[in-house]
């Protein structure tokens, strides 16, 4: 069986089969390229942004107007393939939020008592592991976070959408954003978090949780958007990305992406995948 119709924009773009048919060939690798071998995008599908921040604008228009509307909030987000690039934007939209922050710092150990003289406290600290929360978590009321973890399945899964409602010393208020428990609020304990991706062990104790006005493109699969933003400018790196990053928006006209210079990007498909 191979599926063929994209029912998320079928009812919802003027130009659907066409956009339909340019996302195939995208998924397919069958997009055509330029002679440097990227995909040079094209202003009938999206809309293209010259600047970051233009991006930001487009996709979170008058922000502090807007923090307390859940709908608005959950239909939108900007997508990019880094983790690195997910946390610049993150502190930039959060830059805007006008709410007052605070600061919550992990409690990071060495589970091996041998270990802990090689790899003091401060050093583990400065890791940034991208399976874990920042030692560093700075959060205002009403920011967008997403969960690092599984904590109440299906309730709360890695990859849940919440608003934050309240910050407490030990606990957060939030309400969760998308999904069969939209609108549920729910209490986010700090929890011990073991990175394995580490030649040591190493323990943080945090709330397992991040900001969410930005997210990677792997953590978007099976969402749909209204607004969507895309952050090409690193480009993408593995099989489908591209594709699965176009084909959560609903509608071309609120699809906006930041490119090279060129308005051109890489489209990686690997045959194989696809047989």
């Amino acid at each position: 069986m191979k599926l063929t119709t994209n029912m998320r924009i079928r009812n919802n773009c003027q130009n659907s089969q066409r956009f339909s048919d340019y996302l195939l060939k995208i998924g397919e690798g069958q997009a055509a390229t330029t002679e440097n071998g990227k995909i040079r995008l094209s202003n009938e599908f999206c809309k293209i942004c010259p600047t970051l921040e233009n991006l930001i604008n487009q996709v979170y228009p008058e922000i502090t107007l807007n923090m307390q509307n859940i709908q608005w909030l959950q239909e939108r987000a900007i997508l990019t393939p880094l983790n690195e690039k997910v946390r610049e934007i993150n502190f930039i939209v959060q830059e805007k939020v006008p709410t007052a922050a605070k600061t919550y710092y992990s409690k990071d150990k060495c589970l091996n008592d041998e270990e802990a003289i090689s790899y003091p406290v401060e050093f583990l600290n400065s890791l940034n592991p991208s399976c874990i929360p920042l030692h560093r978590l700075v959060l205002n009321v009403g920011c967008l976070i997403m969960l690092l973890r599984n904590l109440d399945p299906p309730k709360l899964c890695n990859g849940s959408r919440l608003i934050v409602k309240a910050l407490h010393a030990h606990i957060i208020e939030a309400t969760i954003l998308t999904g069969p428990f939209e609108g549920e609020h729910i209490l986010i304990p700090r929890i011990p978090l073991i990175p394995t991706d580490l030649p040591f062990s190493f323990q943080r104790l945090q709330f397992s949780l991040r900001l969410a006005f930005a997210i990677t493109v792997n953590k978007v699969q099976g969402q749909s958007l209204r607004v969507t933003g895309l952050d090409l400018t690193d480009e993408c790196f593995s099989h489908g990305q591209l594709y699965v990053g176009m084909s959560r928006a609903k509608d071309t006209s609120t699809l906006f992406i930041i490119a090279d210079e060129q308005k051109e990007t890489k489209n990686i498909v690997y045959s194989q995948v696809l047989k």
